[in-house]
């Protein structure tokens, strides 16, 4: 009796662990391979993942914009695939319908979305800081605190005052979870293949430092925004340089005075004891008076010859200069500037 009911109960229990096999199985391969990824009707989505992540900080990202449609096979999968002990950070780029294999196993790579990184136009560093920190992870204070440390940049040949001489601005492929330093670091990489051959080569031949061409750059870039009279103007502060005259630059007082709301400059600005008074001091400013673009760069490094040593806004306002050679020319073409202004009822 109880030899045929043993005969019967084994193939039984075999059966039903066969079966819980199956299932078992069955389950797993839809856990990881089915999809559940859901974008709400977008084909693709970012995902960033900020760094120190823990496996719960992730699961929050995803979990409050709905994008899991089954929690409980995504915690399966990522427990199996050992995601829930390792979280890489980084910026992900998630695809509509993936299964929680390919997510998790996207995750786990590491294989990051890039940023395409631009900057420009920044006045100063912070401005700067404030840009790049927009568009990776490192934020605006500690962006800002490493663009003062002077031992740090030292490594890179620079001062907090020349921090702008290794950030040329242009469009840079980053990845998203770049730190403060790994920016610095990667930016004085970039400016150094940015003057490697011939933009160094025209420095030397002008008897002008890399620092000192983005000084005057920087300059350049203020006194005008039309790309064709750059060159023009570059050559004018040549001129001066070379003379030994003063530069006397009207957006280098701007930046003593750290007062970006001055639209026409006085005499009362020009008694400002600061080494960025070119009015006071003969010679280049101690650094940049803004981030100048490569066009203004390349301005300077191929600066106009020519006979002029003055310039002036025309009486048309176009935004283009009057440029002269002698002080009483100069003078006379301020003056058509001054009747324009008055003519047009304008006090700046």
């Amino acid at each position: 009796m109880i030899r045929t009911l043993n005969s019967v109960l084994k193939p039984l229990l075999l059966l039903v662990i066969f079966i819980a096999l199956v299932a078992a199985g069955w389950w797993g391969y839809r856990s990881v391979f089915r999809p559940n990824i859901d974008l709400h009707g977008e084909k693709s989505a970012i995902l960033l993942i900020p760094t120190g992540a823990t496996f719960g900080t992730l699961k929050d990202s995803l979990y409050k914009k709905d994008y899991i449609r089954n929690r409980k096979s995504f915690e399966w999968t990522s427990s199996r695939k050992g995601l829930d002990q390792r979280v890489r950070p980084g910026r992900y780029r998630l695809q509509a319908g993936m299964s929680n294999g390919e997510l998790v196993d996207l995750l786990r790579s590491g294989k990051q979305e890039p940023v395409q990184l631009m900057f420009q136009n920044a006045r100063t560093p912070a401005e700067l800081a404030g840009l790049v920190s927009r568009q990776i992870e490192a934020d605006s204070v500690s962006l800002q605190r490493i663009m003062k440390d002077g031992e740090f940049l030292g490594k890179f040949g620079v001062t907090p005052g020349t921090i702008f001489t290794i950030t040329i601005p242009n469009t840079y492929e980053f990845y998203w979870n770049t730190s403060a330093r790994g920016f610095i670091t990667r930016m004085a990489g970039e400016a150094r293949k940015f003057w490697k051959g011939s933009r160094q080569r025209k420095a030397d031949s002008i008897g002008l430092t890399v620092a000192q061409v983005v000084a005057l750059a920087s300059i350049v870039e203020k006194e005008t925004s039309r790309n064709s009279e750059k060159a023009v103007i570059a050559g004018v502060y040549i001129n001066r340089l070379r003379k030994g005259m003063p530069l006397q630059a009207d957006p280098t007082l701007i930046f003593a005075w750290n007062d970006y709301s001055i639209k026409r400059v006085l005499n009362k600005h020009k008694e400002i004891n600061s080494p960025y008074n070119t009015y006071r001091h003969a010679g280049l400013p101690p650094g940049p008076i803004c981030l100048p673009s490569i066009s203004s760069i390349d301005a300077v490094l191929n600066y106009r010859k020519h006979g002029y040593y003055y310039f002036c806004a025309k009486e048309d306002f176009s935004g283009y200069h009057n440029f002269a050679r002698t002080l009483d020319e100069h003078n006379r073409n301020a003056a058509r500037y001054q009747r324009a202004l008055q003519n047009a009822n304008i006090s700046r």
